[in-house]
């Protein structure tokens, strides 16, 4: 009986590794070596940001397939973050036009809220650019962490007025790509 169950879980295990091995080439099929590298280092012992996050984001921009440094994958997503912050803005100008999102005061004051805070994103976005790209990275990090701390702020407040966040998944988005720069500036080699 003993030598049965054995069997069985050699086989299980087997399985179980072949599953993982025929996984393992289709993840890093698609991006490169030096990206999901990267991500790994950075994102691999992080409680805000997982690898696949960073995987995910750097990899939907096409001049990720080219970059050979830290501070270049910070670049693109700098210019990821500042396309959330647009459209989130825009989609916060569009329901406050339309009625204020759900309709209710709560709703309303929380999106005029959040409308600021990506307001603010978007003036210091230019700023946190030119300050990666020239390697005055104390800067960077100072404005990215205040902007992931608003985001949060503006998510907050939806709870706080016990009324559902129509922004979740952009508030999650802005603030993972802002650690997401940070990580990759702090551990710029």
């Amino acid at each position: 009986m003993a030598s049965s169950n054995n069997g069985v879980s050699v086989l299980f295990l087997f399985a179980v590794l072949l599953i993982v091995a025929s996984q393992q080439p289709q993840l890093a099929a698609g991006i490169n070596s030096f990206l999901y590298g990267a991500c790994k280092t950075i994102a691999g012992g992080s409680e805000l940001l997982s690898v696949t996050f960073c995987i995910d984001a750097l990899s939907s921009d096409n001049r990720s397939s080219n970059v050979s440094s830290y501070k270049e994958f910070a670049v693109i997503a700098v210019d990821l973050l500042t396309a959330n912050a647009t459209s989130t803005k825009s989609e916060i100008d569009g329901m406050l036009r339309n009625g204020g999102g759900g309709g209710d005061a709560a709703t309303t004051r929380c999106l005029q809220s959040c409308q600021a805070v990506y307001g603010g994103i978007l003036q210091a976005q230019a700023a946190v650019g030119a300050a990666v790209k020239a390697g005055r990275f104390q800067e960077a990090i100072s404005s990215l962490e205040k902007s992931a701390s608003a985001v949060n702020e503006c998510q907050d407040g939806f709870g706080k007025s016990n009324v559902t966040s129509p922004l979740s998944v952009e508030n999650d988005d802005a603030f993972q790509l802002a650690e997401l720069i940070v990580l990759l500036i702090r551990d710029e080699p």
